[in-house]
């Protein structure tokens, strides 16, 4: 595998950090990969779905949202809306640099962010997502006992997967005026569902919806005992090898 770092502006101006994965021959295809709420672009799942991908011929970008990782900016100045607007800029990039994706992966939040954004990019021919919410609103249950103070306050400083993390009022109200049903119903793009039944933080009912309001062509498959973050390596290339497959016809 070759991996390069790349840097960006993003939603507020910001310059976002991004790497490249890519095979060491022919490139057959290029994807997008959004992560997960409060993670990274280094974050296990992403960085080991992307080795596997590239094994298949498939070059990956991803990259950190604004104020996580090594990009620039405040966390807490984010939401859903900022996140989508990262995601295009991030697809713009590859396109300036003639690797359009022409497959879309989200993580959690980041499928959710995925599936609204997936209509906008005109060379996307698949989108997969991996334990996504079937509404960015779910995430505000994460921090379900702080929303009276945030609402009091306007702000809260709260741990999530073990590190503090400053929401806003604004983040809450963001994710509730989004539905991502239209987007679904409309996306005009195969779609890959993958979730694990035993799934904690996001439940299996989210995926159950999302293939629900899909129209075909759609697949879902069963991640068994895969935890949400893929912390198991098995697991992440499990994924990897799934969407390799399923996509190779929408790709070629």
């Amino acid at each position: 595998m070759k991996s390069q770092r790349h840097e960006f502006i993003g939603a507020h101006g910001h310059k976002l950090a991004a790497r490249l994965d890519g095979p060491d021959g022919a490139v057959r295809a290029y994807a997008l990969f959004a992560h997960c709420f409060t993670c990274g672009k280094d974050v296990l799942a992403a960085r080991r779905v992307a080795e596997a991908l590239t094994a298949h011929g498939i070059a990956v970008l991803r990259f950190d949202f604004t104020g996580l990782g090594a990009s620039e900016g405040e966390f807490a100045e984010t939401n859903f809306s900022s996140n989508l607007a990262d995601l295009m800029a991030a697809a713009d990039f590859m396109r300036a640099n003639g690797q359009a994706p022409r497959l879309l992966i989200g993580h959690s939040l980041g499928g959710a962010a995925a599936l609204a954004v997936a209509g906008h990019m005109p060379e996307v021919r698949a989108v997969a997502t991996i334990a996504a919410p079937s509404s960015p609103s779910y995430v505000t249950g994460m921090f379900r006992h702080h929303l009276g103070e945030i609402a009091r306050a306007g702000e809260a400083q709260v741990q999530l997967a073990g590190r503090p993390f400053r929401i806003r009022q604004q983040f809450v109200d963001d994710a509730g005026g989004h539905d991502l049903k239209p987007h679904i119903a409309g996306l005009r793009r195969a779609l890959l569902v993958m979730h694990a039944p035993g799934d904690d933080t996001v439940s299996l009912n989210n995926a159950m919806e999302i293939f629900t309001a899909a129209k075909h062509p759609k697949s879902f498959v069963s991640l068994d005992h895969a935890d949400h973050l893929l912390t198991g390596r098995e697991d992440a290339v499990y994924v990897a090898n799934l969407i390799a497959a399923w996509a190779a016809r929408y790709l070629a």
